[in-house]
């Protein structure tokens, strides 16, 4: 026999173990599986690793179990990742969680007057305060980000202080608001 006609001995097998394997192994897969595009994948994947192996199949009436072996991995790996899709997932929103929680912002009920208050600044005084408010940065490393000595990065910051002040008021409501982190004295530094 030579090698094309190998090639297509192996093919046609190929094509009368799919279509005889098909339904028996789909209902497999949509009977261990939530969701059935799942099971699509589950027996997709199967036999992509029987095409693959076609030249290894097992004779006729172990083909099909050999199949079934290979679908049960494949469910398994299945499995296994969407496990750890939803331990990542899990761990993803605790952060967004935490993140949005920590986020001053999202403590004030004005918090709109002063995003407002904040876009009308202009960017250094926009980006000097969030470094400093957001960021949780000490001045001496906002002014490293910024490239500037910390005595003009303190200047630029009581500016910018000062011209938000200006923008949304002194009464925004209750102590805690951004306004008060924003307007709190900045931390002493050693030098």
């Amino acid at each position: 026999m030579n090698v094309s006609s190998g090639t297509e001995y192996h093919e046609d097998r190929f094509r009368r173990f799919y279509a005889g394997n098909f339904d028996s192994l789909l209902a497999y897969a949509l009977r261990r599986v939530e969701h059935p595009e799942d099971a699509a994948d589950i027996v997709a994947e199967a036999f992509l690793v029987a095409w693959r192996r076609r030249h290894d199949l097992p004779a006729d009436a172990e083909a099909r179990l050999w199949l079934y072996g290979v679908a049960r991995r494949v469910l398994a790996n299945h499995q296994r990742g969407g496990t750890r899709r939803q331990r990542l997932g899990e761990r993803l929103r605790q952060q967004i969680t935490a993140a949005v929680a920590a986020d001053p912002g999202t403590e004030v009920p004005e918090r709109l007057a002063v995003q407002a208050a904040l876009a009308r600044l202009d960017e250094m005084d926009r980006e000097v305060l969030m470094l400093t408010v957001w960021e949780g940065l000490e001045p001496r490393e906002a002014a490293s980000v910024l490239r500037v000595s910390p005595a003009t990065f303190r200047t630029r910051l009581s500016r910018a202080r000062a011209r938000l002040r200006g923008l949304v008021g002194d009464d925004l409501g209750p102590p805690g608001h951004v306004l008060d982190a924003l307007t709190a004295p900045a931390p002493k530094e050693g030098r």
